[in-house]
């Protein structure tokens, strides 16, 4: 009980101070780095992708978790990824955002998407199917991995439910990055591979900076 209440306490600590924010950080929690993430590659299970018999996006929860001060998780994010950002009652939000995958500016919160890095439907597949729906829900409002990013609307939803080897981000530049997102969450969440994602994913490694 004593580690649940610390989490909970330092969670709001960091809402707190992400309220008070003019300056966020811009992205997701920051992934482990390239060698880490390449034996955290070589350590996942490679299986056929699986079946979306029974798929719901209300097996996930079926929308945005409910956080502090009329906020959900959404709003958390928005405030994390943004820039000039004002918050004001019931979580209205305004501020700058800067699309990673395509480099659109955004300048209004409506006009933003939050894309699961790996969507939901392609968690399903790869072993979601088999937790309980306590669990969908906490993966699909996750903010302690790097899960969920601002983004346009165009470039969500371009990618939709695809993997890396059916979706990349249009700009080269980030793939890397992305790659490392993708597989610390799967790794994080003990989600497979198939043998095509895997090879895209080592693919777009290659672009990285050592």
């Amino acid at each position: 009980m004593r580690r649940v209440a610390l989490h909970v306490s330092v969670l709001a600590a960091f809402w707190l101070v992400a309220l008070n924010a003019t300056v966020a950080n811009g992205l997701p929690p920051s992934p482990p780095t390239v060698n880490a993430t390449e034996r955290a590659l070589k350590r996942l299970t490679v299986t056929p992708a699986g079946s979306l018999t029974g798929y719901s996006r209300e097996h996930f929860g079926g929308g945005w978790a409910s956080t502090t001060n009329g906020c959900d998780v959404r709003d958390r994010v928005l405030i994390r990824d943004g820039r000039q950002i004002k918050t004001g009652r019931d979580c209205r939000i305004t501020g700058r955002w800067r699309s990673i995958y395509d480099a659109k500016i955004l300048t209004a919160a409506r006009g933003v998407d939050i894309d699961h890095v790996v969507p939901l439907a392609e968690a399903w597949r790869s072993g979601a199917r088999r937790w309980n729906d306590t669990r969908r829900e906490r993966f699909a409002n996750d903010l302690r991995e790097p899960q969920l990013i601002a983004v346009s609307a165009s470039s969500n939803r371009s990618k939709g439910d695809s993997p890396p080897q059916e979706w990349k981000p249009p700009r080269r530049v980030v793939w890397c990055l992305y790659a490392r997102w993708w597989i610390d969450v799967k790794s994080n969440w003990k989600l497979t591979v198939t043998v095509a994602e895997t090879r895209a994913l080592k693919m777009m490694l290659t672009t990285c900076t050592r």
